[in-house]
């Protein structure tokens, strides 16, 4: 399935605070996360993951640290900060209205008979 750009970029910034607010993670592993939690219907790249990363770094809502796991391989490591806490906090409420308001627009769009293929439903 096809998710539009604008949908992605929107739902980035709390989906990546969330993942951090379960543990510190890096880069890869975040990608593995978010693949993991969307059924593997959200396929991010690096390129749209980094710069993420780094706008949320630049924002305090994160920190990064370099680490060598016993591989040896050093990774940059990612965790939240308090600030990033209160921002997923807000996001998380704001999520849940939209999701909320979409849920009844929904249910009362089904309810009065509209067909997925009527005429508003193409313009979406």
């Amino acid at each position: 399935m096809h998710i539009a750009k604008d949908l992605v970029a929107a739902s980035a910034t709390p989906l990546v605070l969330g993942i951090l607010a379960e543990e510190d993670s890096y880069g890869y592993a975040i990608l593995k996360r978010i693949s993991e939690l969307s059924g593997g219907r959200l396929e991010w790249s690096d390129g749209l993951l980094y710069p993420l990363l780094h706008r949320l770094e630049r924002l305090g809502y994160v920190e990064s640290s370099w680490h060598s796991p016993g591989n040896g391989r050093r990774r940059k490591y990612y965790r939240i900060t308090d600030q990033g806490r209160t921002e997923l906090a807000a996001q998380q409420a704001q999520w849940t209205t939209i999701v909320d308001t979409l849920h009844d627009a929904w249910r009362a769009a089904k309810s009065s008979g509209a067909s997925p293929t009527s005429p508003l439903r193409a313009h979406s």
